[in-house]
C-alpha cells in the first residue's frame, strides 16, 4: 500500500512538472522582439509578421483586419486568404474559396474559376481536389516545384441521390485527387457535361475546392447544398536559400540545425536541435529543455540537467550509468560475480523457457490465423457446396498454403509470370508434377465472400477448350489466392507486339483461328453457361495460346455473374483504357455488349497488328477504333493492315472481319451485333479459309457456294452454312480452288 501511494504521489509530481514546462514554453514569444505577437487568437511566430521588421521577407507579411465585429483576421501577404493557424514546423492553415457552377431555376451566381496564386506550396500530404455533383467534372493546374506544369480532371456523376453514400468520394456523387508535391499557382474550373439536365431536381449545382482531408466528410446532403462558403486547407511553408549568405546555418538561430525542405536543398527548415524547444527562426529561439523538472528522462535515482541534455547519478556505494534503460546501479560488494552467475543462469532458463513457450504460441497463432482466413474467405461455405455434389473429380479443390509455397518455392521472384491490376502470377509445380498458373489478388472485399464463393464454383464448373480451367484455390491466406491451368505460349499480345521476342508473325489464318476460338467462348459465357458471364475485360493480353496455338480466355478477376432475370448491372467502371465500352463509361451499366465492343477492338489487333492505345506514333494512330473507323470510312483500309498479312494476298477476308468489328464498334450497345452473331460469322470466314475457298481472284456467287457445301461438305452444320450465307450476302468475293486430293 505504502509503495502504491509513492507511485502516485510521484505520478502528480511528474504531471506538475510536466503542466509547468509546458505553461513556461507557451509563454516564450513567438515573434522578433517589439513586434506583435497575436492577431485575435491567430498567434503570429517569425519568420512571419505583421509589420516591417518583424517578418523575414514580404513572402512572410501577414496582414492584420481589425475591422472585423468579432475580432481581427489575418490575411497572408495582405490578400485574401484568411489564415487561421501558423505552425513553426512549416505549416500554414487558410480558408479559401471554391468553385460553383449552378443552373435556373437556381439563382445562386456562377463562380466557376478559383484561383489559389501563393508561394507556399499546397500540402500534398494534408489536402485532396475535390469535386461534389451528379453532372460534374473539374480541370485543376497549377506548377510543380515552380517550373512543371500540372494539371489533371475529376469527374463526379450519379442518376440518383439515393445512389449516393456518406463518406464516399469514389465518383459517384463525389471524386477525390491527391495533390502532388510543390504544387502551387493553383487554378480550377469546374463545368457540367449535360447542365445539370437530368439532376436538376436535387443537384442545381457542382463544386470544386481544395481542401483538407481530416477536416472533410462527404455527405449525400452536399449533393443539395454545399454549406461552406469558404474551406480549410493547408499550405508547407519554407525559407528559400536565396536568403542564406554562405552561412552553414543561414537564419536559423543558435541550438538548431538546417533541414532541406526540398531535395535540392533551394528551400529549408529550421529545427531545433536535441534537447532544446521553441521557435528556431529567432537568435535565442530554442532554449533548453529541463529534463529532470518535466520528468522526460530515464534516472532510476538523481538526474543532473545539462545544456540539451542531462546525466543520471546513482547513490554513494552503487555504480553504473544510473539509467533504467542502460547499465542502472548496482551495488559495489564481492559477491558481485556470483550474482551475475546467478542471474545469468536465471535469466538463461527463462529465456529458454519463454522461447519454447513464444514458438509453441507462434505456431497455435498460426494455425488460428489461418483457421480465420479460411473462415472469412468462404471455406466454410465453399465446402458445404462441395458436399452437396456428388461427382467431384472435375469440381473445385481447396489447396493448403503450404501445397503453393512449395510449388513457388515460397513465392520466389523467379517463378513470377505474369503482374497486372488485379495481382500477381506465379508459375508453380504441384507435388504431382502438374504445371499450374498461382494468382495472388491484391485486394479482397470481405463484404462479397459470398458472391466471390459462387463465382469460384461457376467458374470452376466451366469446361470449355477455350477457357483456362480453374482447378481450385488456396482459402488460408489474407488474399484468396486462385489456381489455374497453365498455358505454356504466352499471350496474343506478345505474339501480336512484342516483335523483338518473337522472330515470326502470326499468319492470317491463324489471326481468324484465334479471333474465331475467342468469339466462341465468350459467346459460350454469355449465353450457354449455367450462369451467364460477362467477362469485362477482354483485351489481347487475356488471351493466352497453348502450344497449338489455341486461344484460352483468361482473367476472370473483373467478371461478373448476371442473375438468369437481368440483362445489365450497375457497377463501378472496371475495365482496360482503350477497350472500355462508351456507353458502360458513361453510364456504369454493365451488358453483354460491353464484351462485344472489348472484342471489335481485338479484332482490329489483329488486323492492324497495331495496340488499342498508343502514345509512341502520330496522334491520329493514337486511338486504335478511330484510327482504323476513319480508314474504313476513306476506303484505305488496306493502308492500316499489317504489312506481312497485306502481302499473303488476304484483303478481301480482313475486309470483312474489319466489318464485322466496325458492327461491334458501334456506339450504341443495342445496335451490336450478340456475341453469338459474331461468333457465327467469324467461323464461317474460318471453315472458308481452312478448305481454301476465299481469294480475290475468280468470283463465283452465293448459290454456287452453297450447293457445292451442300454436295461435299455434308458434316457442315446449319449455323455454319448460314454464317457463310452472311458473308456472301456482304458482297464477299471468293473463289472454288483445285482441291489436292480428289481434283476438284
Amino acid at each position: 500500500m505504502e509503495t502504491l501511494m509513492r507511485l502516485i504521489i510521484t505520478a502528480v509530481q511528474i504531471g506538475i512538472l510536466s503542466a509547468a514546462a509546458a505553461t513556461a514554453a507557451a509563454g516564450a514569444s513567438q515573434a522578433l522582439p517589439g513586434c506583435e505577437e497575436w492577431c485575435g487568437d491567430v498567434q503570429i511566430p517569425y519568420p512571419f509578421g505583421m509589420k516591417e521588421g518583424c517578418y523575414l521577407n514580404e513572402k512572410f507579411f501577414i496582414s492584420c483586419n481589425k475591422t472585423h465585429n468579432d475580432s481581427p483576421k489575418a490575411f497572408l501577404q495582405g490578400g485574401n486568404l484568411n489564415v487561421t493557424n501558423i505552425s513553426i514546423s512549416g505549416e500554414l492553415n487558410i480558408l479559401h474559396f471554391w468553385a460553383r457552377d449552378c443552373y435556373p431555376p437556381n439563382t445562386l451566381p456562377d463562380l466557376s474559376t478559383a484561383f489559389l496564386n501563393t508561394e507556399f506550396a499546397v500540402s500534398s500530404a494534408k489536402n485532396k481536389f475535390t469535386v461534389i455533383g451528379c453532372d460534374t467534372f473539374s480541370f485543376i493546374s497549377g506548377l510543380v516545384g515552380g517550373t512543371q506544369f500540372y494539371k489533371s480532371a475529376c469527374v463526379a456523376l450519379c442518376d440518383d441521390i439515393t445512389t449516393v453514400k456518406d463518406g464516399a468520394c469514389s465518383g459517384n456523387g463525389c471524386c477525390q485527387l491527391e495533390i502532388p508535391k510543390g504544387l502551387n499557382n493553383l487554378n480550377y474550373t469546374v463545368s457540367s457535361f449535360d447542365n445539370h439536365t437530368n439532376v436538376l431536381s436535387f443537384n442545381p449545382c457542382g463544386y470544386a475546392f481544395v481542401i483538407e482531408e481530416d477536416k472533410f466528410n462527404f455527405s449525400s446532403k452536399y449533393i443539395r447544398h454545399f454549406p461552406l462558403e469558404r474551406v480549410p486547407l493547408v499550405l508547407d511553408w519554407a525559407i528559400s536559400n536565396n536568403t542564406c549568405e554562405n552561412t552553414t546555418n543561414c537564419i536559423c538561430g543558435p541550438s538548431s540545425r538546417k533541414v532541406n525542405f526540398v531535395e535540392d536543398g533551394s528551400e529549408y527548415r529550421c529545427q531545433c536541435s536535441d534537447g532544446f524547444e521553441g521557435n528556431p527562426y529567432l537568435p535565442r529561439g530554442c532554449q533548453d529543455v529541463d529534463e529532470c523538472k518535466d520528468g522526460r528522462h530515464d534516472c532510476k535515482f538523481e538526474c543532473v540537467n545539462t545544456e540539451g541534455n542531462y546525466t543520471c547519478n546513482c547513490p554513494e556505494g552503487f555504480r553504473g550509468d544510473g539509467r533504467r534503460e542502460g547499465e542502472g546501479c548496482t551495488r559495489n560488494s564481492k559477491s558481485f560475480v556470483q550474482i551475475i552467475v546467478g542471474v545469468t543462469v536465471g535469466f538463461t532458463v527463462l529465456l529458454i523457457g519463454l522461447t519454447w513457450f513464444y514458438l509453441g504460441y507462434r505456431k497455435w497463432k498460426f494455425v488460428k490465423l489461418k483457421e480465420e482466413f479460411f473462415e472469412k474467405n468462404g471455406g466454410l461455405m465453399l465446402q458445404q457446396h462441395l458436399s452437396q455434389w456428388q461427382t467431384s473429380a472435375d469440381m473445385v479443390r481447396i489447396f493448403t498454403q503450404e501445397e503453393l509455397e512449395k510449388a513457388t518455392n515460397k513465392y520466389d521472384e523467379s517463378a513470377v509470370v505474369g503482374k497486372g491490376g488485379y495481382g500477381t502470377v506465379y508459375k508453380g509445380v504441384l507435388e504431382d508434377g502438374l504445371v499450374v498458373a498461382i494468382k495472388k489478388s491484391k485486394l479482397v472485399d470481405q463484404s462479397q465472400t459470398s458472391q466471390f464463393i459462387n463465382e469460384v464454383m461457376v467458374l470452376s464448373q466451366i469446361n470449355h477448350r477455350n477457357v483456362v480451367k480453374l482447378l481450385g484455390c488456396c482459402l488460408e491466406t489474407q488474399v484468396p489466392l486462385l489456381v489455374y491451368e497453365f498455358i505454356t505460349n504466352g499471350t496474343l499480345y506478345d505474339h501480336i507486339h512484342d516483335k523483338a521476342n518473337h522472330d515470326y508473325s502470326l499468319p492470317w489464318e491463324a489471326r481468324l483461328r484465334i479471333a474465331s476460338e475467342t468469339a466462341g467462348v465468350i459467346s459460350y459465357l454469355h449465353s450457354s453457361a449455367s450462369t451467364p458471364i460477362i467477362h469485362r475485360d477482354i483485351k489481347t493480353t487475356n488471351i493466352l495460346l497453348d502450344q497449338n496455338y489455341t486461344a484460352k480466355v483468361s482473367d476472370f478477376g473483373a467478371s461478373k455473374l448476371v442473375p438468369l432475370d437481368q440483362t445489365q448491372l450497375s457497377t463501378m467502371v472496371q475495365g482496360t483504357l482503350g477497350y472500355l465500352d462508351p456507353e458502360y463509361l458513361l453510364t456504369s451499366e454493365l451488358t453483354e455488349k460491353s464484351d462485344v465492343y472489348s472484342f471489335g477492338i481485338v479484332l482490329m489487333e489483329l488486323i492492324t497488328g497495331k495496340k488499342a492505345v498508343s502514345f509512341e506514333g502520330p496522334e491520329a494512330e493514337r486511338n486504335l477504333a478511330m484510327y482504323v473507323l476513319c480508314a474504313m470510312k476513306e476506303d484505305r483500309l488496306e493502308e492500316v493492315v499489317e504489312k506481312g498479312m497485306a502481302r499473303e494476298g488476304k484483303l478481301e477476308q480482313i475486309k470483312e472481319v474489319a466489318k464485322v468489328a466496325k458492327e461491334c464498334l458501334r456506339v450504341r450497345g443495342e445496335e451490336r451485333p450478340s456475341m453469338k452473331e459474331v461468333a457465327m460469322e467469324l467461323e464461317g470466314l474460318r471453315v472458308l479459309v481452312e478448305n481454301k475457298w476465299v481469294n480475290d481472284n475468280n468470283l463465283i456467287n452465293a448459290e454456287e457456294m452453297v450447293a457445292y457445301l451442300l454436295e461435299d461438305n455434308n458434316g457442315a452444320s446449319e449455323s455454319t452454312l448460314l454464317s457463310m450465307n452472311n458473308v456472301v450476302d456482304d458482297s464477299m468475293k471468293v473463289q472454288i480452288l483445285p482441291r489436292i486430293h480428289d481434283g476438284r
